[in-house]
């Protein structure tokens, strides 16, 4: 979780594409210009099983002199000779 929040940061599309699973990986990623990261906070990782975890997060940014907005998202990880890939996450409403 941890390289592809870095990734997101350096806007390192190769470095993002390898972490994610070749059955789910989009064929490019696109970063929006001017996303200045300023924080990850992991609160939950959850094992489903040896070779499944889910991971819940919450990253924070700032685009230009704006306000800072926060997204929080539960990703889904597997196991797969050793190496874990991201599947998909699911995105958590923003509050009212």
């Amino acid at each position: 979780m941890r390289a592809r929040y870095t990734a997101y940061t350096r806007c390192d599309a190769a470095m993002l594409l390898d972490t994610w699973h070749p059955d789910h990986r989009p064929p490019t990623v696109e970063f929006a210009r001017g996303t200045r990261w300023l924080g990850l906070k992991v609160s939950a990782v959850t094992a489903e099983g040896d070779d499944q975890a889910t991971v819940r997060f919450t990253a924070r940014w700032r685009v230009g002199g704006g306000r800072a907005g926060r997204m929080t998202e539960t990703s889904r990880f597997v196991r797969e000779q050793g190496r874990w890939w991201y599947l998909d996450g699911e995105i958590e409403p923003a509050p009212a």
